[in-house]
């Protein structure tokens, strides 16, 4: 299976950005596992956001998900 030309072209431009994408994902879910409140829903719902949801899923998690005790 070849590599399309535009992935090569840009790949200086894809790592950071899945580097990116790793490393929210990393520390929203480490968060998501160590506190147990909530502004709403569960833990299940929030480990499943963070991680399909590719980067918009953490960045909503930090924005609307953590508990206020923090």
């Amino acid at each position: 299976m070849e590599i399309p030309e535009i992935v090569l072209d840009n790949l200086l431009l894809f790592i950071p950005l899945i580097l990116l994408e790793v490393g929210l994902m990393i520390t929203a879910l480490i968060h998501v596992l160590k506190h147990p409140d909530y502004k709403f829903g569960n833990k299940l719902m929030w480990i499943l956001i963070v991680v399909f949801i590719q980067i918009i899923g953490p960045i909503v998690y930090f924005v609307f998900g953590r508990g206020e005790n923090e």
